[in-house]
């Protein structure tokens, strides 16, 4: 069994408001995004809101609807890697642009919990602002820089 699982966390700044003619493409298409995610190999857990389809409705920064927050976890990096850059989500990844507005800071961070752990929006949050303030590291990561699972110490 595995001991660690890689969480990951994404914010992003949409263009207009979720329920704005510019954003109607991205909406329509997260339902089947998120199911996708959910029986992709490796797919742990997500994180999701009050009305449990999506996280659309979690405010990091109190009430900036513009501001939208994706967490979940993962068996592995490559699982994760897999999902983001192999399957049918890299078409809607590939469209971001339309939908996000650019962000000049770390706006993704990735990071090993113990398997079981389920991340709350305040330890993402912090995961992305060690990533912003030391750079990669164990604690806060990317794919472009990524870290190993932790390895437990021998009795």
């Amino acid at each position: 069994m595995t001991e660690h699982h890689l969480a990951q966390v994404n914010i992003g700044r949409i263009v207009a408001p979720l329920d704005s003619p510019e954003l109607a493409d991205f909406v329509a298409q997260q339902p089947e995004i998120n199911a996708l995610a959910d029986r992709s190999p490796g797919f742990v857990w997500r994180l999701v809101d009050g009305d449990g389809a999506d996280a659309t409705g979690i405010r990091p920064d109190g009430d900036d609807a513009l501001l939208l927050f994706n967490c979940s976890v993962w068996e592995s990096l490559e699982a994760l890697r897999n999902f983001t850059y192999h399957s049918d989500h890299l078409r809607v990844l590939s469209r971001r642009r339309e939908w996000f507005r650019r962000s000049a800071e770390a706006h993704q961070a990735m990071w090993w919990v113990p398997a079981g752990h389920r991340p709350t929006v305040a330890e993402a949050m912090q995961r992305i602002a060690i990533l912003r303030e030391h750079g990669p590291s164990p604690e806060a990561f990317t794919f472009r820089d990524p870290h190993p699972a932790p390895v437990r110490a021998r009795a």
